[in-house]
């Protein structure tokens, strides 16, 4: 895929989680799809993934992701985001970079970084 296609994946992937619908979410990764959650260890496969995402999000009512800058290469997207999430009665920004790696119109691999201190002091 060209790097303007994949670039409108991305963001298309991202705008996803505002459904807070975890099969769509899933859908764009390919089969053997990795999400690697820096402060986690990742995790790989469509199931895994599933379960992965439900419990993260479990306890989120809304999330908007405002994308700040995005920019690729052939098949590496990078996205510099701030995640607007709401987790019960509070609310949640948290500043993220994510690197995509894409095949075949599929997430092949995705490393997010962020600092966990942040969302977890933000849930305090």
């Amino acid at each position: 895929m060209a790097t303007s296609e994949n670039i409108a994946l991305v963001r298309r992937f991202i705008a996803s989680w505002s459904t807070l619908d975890i099969d769509q979410i899933v859908e764009f990764f390919a089969d053997d799809g990795v999400y690697h959650n820096m402060p986690i260890a990742p995790v790989q496969g469509k199931a895994t993934l599933r379960a992965f995402i439900a419990a993260f999000i479990n306890g989120w009512s809304a999330t908007d992701w405002d994308i700040l800058h995005i920019m690729g290469a052939g098949d590496i997207v990078i996205a510099e985001r701030l995640d607007r999430t709401q987790v019960g009665d509070k609310k949640v920004d948290l500043p993220c970079c994510g690197v995509f790696e894409l095949r075949d119109g599929k997430i092949a691999l995705w490393r997010d970084y962020f600092d966990m201190a942040t969302y977890r002091n933000a849930l305090a």
